[in-house]
């Protein structure tokens, strides 16, 4: 009677028994040398992550690659840059809220706008800003061929643009609808990428 009673009961369950369906396909022996080499997910999610660039330091690479923050025509970078505090998430003293330092989806949209809107601007400045020239040579983020340089692309991202950059940079300009517009998309999506962590 017992095993009929727990029959009927396993019977009736919602659980799901088949383990290729719970989400738990790792072996638990995997997972838990992972966890012992790097640590509980609750530190490591702390450790390893990237906190969002400040609204100042956004501002400041914003100039340091040639675009006007001072612009005031409508769809601007400069301007969008000025009048997007709260979805950048910058403090708002007043109401005494500190600068939020987590990147969330409207912030990380809101910095690729920026970058959209800003990569005319940035690649005209780039090749005469200073700080990018190496060897006295100035840098240019594009080629004769409508290339990805590696030059401009290390000075655009802060650290050495890598043949995957590279690669991503190309395929962005080959699949836009012309040049042009590829062009300013990498540039966009480079930028905004290296500089939200991504």
């Amino acid at each position: 009677m017992r095993y009929a009673l727990l029959l009927l009961i396993a019977g009736c369950t919602t659980e799901i028994v088949d383990s290729t369906t719970t989400g738990h396909a790792e072996d638990p022996y995997t997972s838990l040398e992972r966890e012992q080499r790097e640590g509980p997910p609750r530190y490591t999610s702390r450790l390893h992550s990237c906190a969002k660039m400040r609204v100042a330091t956004l501002g400041n690479v914003l100039a340091s690659r040639g675009v006007n923050l001072a612009a005031t025509q409508e769809l601007s970078a400069g301007r969008m840059y000025r009048t997007s505090a709260v979805a950048l998430g910058a403090a708002n003293y007043p109401a005494r809220t500190r600068e939020n330092i987590e990147l969330g989806v409207a912030t990380a949209s809101k910095i690729f706008d920026i970058y959209v809107q800003a990569a005319p601007e940035i690649i005209a400045a780039i090749p005469v800003r200073p700080e990018c020239a190496r060897n006295g040579q100035p840098a240019q983020l594009f080629d004769s061929s409508n290339h990805c340089v590696e030059s401009g692309f290390s000075c655009l991202i802060g650290t050495r643009a890598t043949p995957q950059h590279l690669a991503v940079c190309n395929e962005t300009i080959k699949r836009a609808n012309d040049p042009e517009t590829g062009k300013q998309l990498a540039v966009a999506l480079l930028a905004a990428a290296a500089h939200t962590c991504e």
